[in-house]
C-alpha cells in the first residue's frame, strides 16, 4: 500500500538511494536511508517497519529528523544527554558519612531513594557514590564473639594442627549435623526451563530428623560417618568406636571438636583413657568456624539436602550417605591458609571496635 509521499527535493532522493546502496556506510546509516527512500516512494510507515525489520518508533524518528534536518540528518546520531553532572567532593562526604553514621527516622537503614531524598540529590548520584565506596547499607552479616578465656591457645593449638599436623598420626575434624530434616513438598515443583528458573513451593510436610556424625581428615578431604537418631554421649562413643575401627591402629588420632556436653561426660572421658591414641583439641567456645568439617557440612547442605524432596528418614539418611560415599571416591581436600597469628590479629581488630576482649 502506498501513500502520497511528502514533498522531498529531487537531490534528496537520489542522496538517500547512494546511501541506502553503499557498501562503505555504517548499516545504521543504510538502515535511515532506506527509511526515507521508501518514504519518497510513498510507502506508508507501517509497511516500512514491516519491510526493514524496524520498530514504528525507529520509523517515526528518522522521517522526523529528515524532516527537521534534510538528508544529511540520516548521518548523525540523536544528540546525548551530555556528561553526568557531578557533585562537590563535600557534597559527596556528607553523602558518605551519613551513611556510616546516621539512619533514616522511620528505618533500620537507608535506601538509594530515602537517602536521595534526605540530601536532596538524585537517586543515581546517591547510587554513585556508594558503588564508589563500597557501601551497602541494605546488607547486614551476623557475627559471635567468643568469651573463651583460652582462645589464643586453642586457636593455635587447632590451626597447627592444620597447617603443620603432627608425624604419624591423622588429624579428624569431628562433628555433628543435628536435626536435618526429611522435608516432602506437598506439590511437585516445575523444571528448570531456559530463561526461568526450577520452582519448588514452599509448603512441605515433616517425616522426622537425622543426626549425622562426620569426622573429616585433613590430609586427604575423605569422611568417615554415620546417620543416628539421636546425639547423646551414646551415639557418640558409637561414633568413636567408628572411628577407631576404620583408622590405622599404628596412628595417634587428633581429634579437633566443639564444646558440646556430650563430648565431655565422664564415659567419654573414662573411654578415652583407655585409648590414649585419641587426643581432643576442643575449639574455643562459639567458634564453629575453626572445625574444617562445617565446611564439608555446607556443601551437603546446598548440593544434596536443601532442595531435596524426602518421603521419610530413611530415604533422608541414603541420600547422605550416597553423597558421602561419592564423595570419598574423588575427596575433595579443604586446605587451611590462614596462620594463627594473622586470625588473632583480624580477631582483635574486631573484638577492639566491638568494645570486648577474650
Amino acid at each position: 500500500m502506498k501513500i502520497k509521499s511528502m514533498q522531498y527535493a529531487e537531490e534528496d532522493r537520489a542522496k538517500a538511494y547512494q546511501l541506502a546502496r553503499s557498501r562503505n556506510t555504517a548499516q545504521k546509516v543504510v538502515l535511515r536511508a532506506k527509511i526515507v527512500a521508501k518514504m519518497m516512494d510513498g510507502v506508508n510507515k507501517k509497511s516500512i517497519a514491516e519491510q526493514l525489520g524496524a520498530s514504528r518508533m525507529t520509523v517515526d524518528l528518522w522521517l522526523r529528523r529528515y524532516r527537521e534536518g534534510g538528508i544529511e540528518a540520516s548521518r548523525k546520531d540523536a544528540p546525548r544527554s551530555g556528561r553526568i553532572p557531578q557533585l562537590s567532593e563535600d557534597k559527596e562526604k556528607e553523602i558518605v558519612e551519613a551513611t556510616l553514621h546516621s539512619k533514616p527516622v522511620d528505618a533500620t537503614h537507608w535506601s538509594v531513594r530515602t537517602m536521595a531524598e534526605a540530601q536532596k540529590v538524585s537517586r543515581m548520584a546517591v547510587h554513585r557514590i556508594w558503588r564508589k565506596y563500597n557501601l551497602k547499607p541494605h546488607r547486614v552479616k551476623m557475627f559471635k564473639a567468643s568469651n573463651d578465656p583460652n582462645f589464643v591457645e586453642k586457636v593455635k593449638d587447632i590451626v597447627g594442627l592444620y597447617l603443620n599436623p603432627p608425624g604419624r598420626a591423622l588429624v579428624l575434624s569431628v562433628d555433628e549435623k543435628s536435626q536435618i530434616q526429611a522435608l516432602d513438598r506437598t506439590q511437585p515443583g516445575l523444571p528448570m526451563k531456559r530463561g526461568y528458573a526450577g520452582t519448588m513451593t514452599h509448603d512441605y510436610k515433616r517425616h522426622g530428623t537425622t543426626t549425622l556424625f562426620a569426622a573429616l581428615n585433613i590430609l586427604d578431604g575423605k569422611v568417615i560417618s554415620a546417620c543416628m537418631q539421636k546425639h547423646r554421649q551414646d551415639e557418640f562413643l558409637k561414633f568413636l568406636k567408628k572411628i577407631d575401627q576404620e583408622t590405622p591402629k599404628d596412628l595417634d588420632l587428633h581429634l579437633v571438636v566443639d564444646n558440646y556436653g556430650a563430648h565431655k561426660t565422664p564415659r567419654i572421658q573414662t573411654w578415652l583413657k583407655r585409648h590414649p591414641r585419641f587426643i581432643m583439641h576442643f575449639t574455643p567456645t562459639s567458634s564453629s568456624w575453626l572445625n574444617m568439617v562445617e565446611r564439608f557440612f555446607s556443601e551437603l547442605t546446598t548440593k544434596r539436602v536443601r532442595r531435596g524432596v524426602f518421603r521419610s528418614v530413611e530415604e533422608l539418611e541414603k541420600a547422605i550417605l550416597d553423597f558421602i560415599k561419592k564423595h570419598n571416591e574423588r575427596p575433595r581436600i579443604f586446605t587451611w591458609i590462614k596462620d594463627a597469628d594473622t586470625i588473632l590479629s583480624k580477631v582483635k581488630k574486631c573484638t577492639e571496635l566491638l568494645g570486648t576482649a577474650h
